[in-house]
């Protein structure tokens, strides 16, 4: 396959889960058809206000509400969907993940993705979030063998860490998609920097997709969603209203730069064993 063509929904999210369910499923049919695309993402927490105090009652288990109609659509459309995340009921009484869910064109679910690194900060005077205190971690790198190759799955604040791209890249992923909702202090510093830079390490095309901006709410996201590819330019970028981002990845490009600009090929790999195999 020589093209890959992929759909972000950049959408707005309310404080009632029916009607973000509502909202992402209008927006993945009206950009399939409009765009025919082989892939569609949704943004972090997509069912939900990220916000510690929603993720308890907005959260569900597998198979639950969220998961089965988009599951569904999947299958309706005939269309790849890597839904976002939303708040995963685990095994355990309490524990509550931040998850991405990947379904083909049948609606059949590919892998599932928990969110490893938790978004615990504090910046004096700008924002304090503590996503562990309601959120478990996830334990596993994902990367999910699609018909369209394989693709690597990390959650917004995932992108801080370069070692899980690396990995990620190892094992083959030459697509990674990072739903995420970076805020008004560290979006306009850091956004597209990450994006970018995690593209560009590994020379692969990248799609992260956030949840547009919405002033009313109790968590104020950059947007910004944005595509990259492995040269590190950004293709298409949206501002902080809801909209879609599109493009057809052209595969025969990134194995032109790979060879032009063989990273991969002049790494000493005796100097970096603690990488994973």
């Amino acid at each position: 396959m020589k093209t890959v063509k992929i759909l972000g929904c950049q959408m707005m999210v309310e404080e009632e889960k029916e009607i973000n369910l509502q909202k992402a499923e209008v927006m993945i049919t009206r950009g399939v058809e409009a765009h025919q695309p082989d892939i569609v993402i949704l943004p972090e927490m997509f069912n939900t206000p990220y916000n510690n105090s929603y993720f308890p009652k907005f959260s569900e288990p597998y198979p639950g509400e969220s998961t089965s109609r988009i599951q569904a659509l999947a299958k309706k459309l005939g269309v790849m969907i890597i839904a976002g995340s939303i708040p995963e009921q685990g095994e355990g009484e309490k524990e509550i993940y931040n998850t991405t869910y990947v379904f083909d064109h049948r609606g059949e679910l590919l892998g599932k993705h928990r969110k490893i690194h938790l978004f615990d900060i504090d910046i004096p005077g700008k924002i304090t979030f503590k996503e562990s205190e309601v959120l478990s971690r996830g334990e596993e790198i994902t990367v999910v063998d699609t018909k369209f190759g394989k693709i690597g799955i990390a959650i917004c604040y995932d992108v801080r860490f370069p070692e899980i791209f690396q990995i990620m890249e190892k094992e083959g992923a030459k697509l990674m998609v990072v739903p995420g909702a970076f805020n008004m202090t560290t979006g306009p510093a850091h956004w597209e920097l990450l994006m970018r830079s995690r593209a560009l390490d590994n020379q692969v095309y990248l799609a992260a997709v956030s949840p547009a901006r919405n002033p009313d709410g109790p968590y104020q996201a950059y947007g910004h969603s944005m595509i990259v590819d492995p040269w590190g330019r950004v293709l298409e970028e949206l501002e902080e209203k809801e909209g879609y981002i599109y493009r057809e990845l052209d595969v025969e490009y990134q194995e032109q730069v790979r060879r032009e600009l063989p990273t991969r090929k002049n790494r000493p790999k005796d100097l970096y064993e603690t990488m994973k195999k």
